[in-house]
């Protein structure tokens, strides 16, 4: 019986110690509890170094977006301005043809349809200009402007001051700010 004592106890003994290797093997040790909540902490913190790249990324993104469409919205309205004054260019000969028109209808005719008609077509044709910005430009009577005016002829007149437009042969045009055509004029020294 002390044999069979012997052998329980050592069954005892040895079921004891895998207990406490399997106990040891399901808890850590409190080192490898210290290594484990670090690396938690490091995917933490690269999560938000992650956050922090991608929202970087989405301001700089969103930044872009709006200079895009800053500069789209600028490129379009100089391309309106450009296309708009190639019209007013090619315009500018017709009025020039509806003046001369105007000029040579002769006295007596000043009020038949046909005199009447092309007034009010110049008179129309005028205001949708200056409703787009296009003004002429005064010559007669103004200082001499190389800005405004091309001379085309010098004449030496006394009764009109130093450098006076005396006489304008071709009206000029400023569309906004900018001079589409200069007024050729003469001018007196």
């Amino acid at each position: 019986m002390e044999e069979a004592e012997e052998a329980a106890a050592e069954a005892e003994e040895a079921a004891e110690a895998e207990t406490e290797e399997a106990a040891a093997e399901e808890t850590p040790a409190p080192e490898n509890e210290k290594k484990g909540f670090f690396k938690k902490k490091e995917k933490k913190d690269k999560r938000d170094e992650q956050i922090a790249e991608l929202t970087d990324k989405v301001k700089r993104q969103l930044a872009e977006f709006e200079n895009f469409r800053n500069r789209t919205e600028k490129e379009k309205s100089q391309m309106y301005a450009v296309g708009a004054r190639e019209v007013i260019e090619k315009i500018l000969p017709v009025v020039d043809n509806f003046e001369r028109g105007i000029k040579s209808v002769p006295e007596e005719e000043k009020d038949s349809p046909v005199a009447s008609g092309m007034e009010m077509i110049y008179k129309q044709l005028m205001t949708v200009l200056e409703d787009l910005g296009v003004t002429p430009i005064e010559a007669v009577g103004q200082e001499f402007d190389l800005n405004l005016h091309n001379a085309v002829m010098h004449v030496e007149d006394e009764e009109a001051g130093e450098n006076i437009v005396t006489e304008e042969f071709q009206k000029g045009y400023k569309y906004k700010d900018a001079v589409l055509r200069h007024s050729m004029v003469k001018v007196a020294n």
